[in-house]
């Protein structure tokens, strides 16, 4: 399960991170410096943000094993491959 995970960088007497909670104060924190700025699709432009960042950090996770990747994403390995080269991600 993803959604959350200990810090490294904390204590590790009990401290839970939650990923949800991460991206909820990123939304927040971007959204109040937009200084009246109209947004419009956001949903495909936090979907696009977080998908790069996710299979890379992935991929190094898994040593570049795509099919190891694949299986953490829960995706087919074509898939990741083309994901990847969407991203330009080697």
């Amino acid at each position: 399960m993803l959604e959350s995970f200990e810090s490294p960088a904390m204590d590790h007497s009990h401290t839970t991170v939650v990923l949800s909670e991460q991206v909820r104060v990123a939304l927040v924190n971007y959204l109040s410096q937009l200084d009246g700025i109209n947004v419009t699709d956001m949903y495909t432009l936090v979907m696009a943000e977080v998908e790069r960042p996710l299979i890379r950090t992935v991929l190094e996770h898994c040593c570049h094993n795509q099919t190891r990747a694949a299986q953490v994403l829960g995706l087919s390995r074509s898939t990741l491959r083309k994901k990847m080269q969407q991203h330009g991600i080697e």
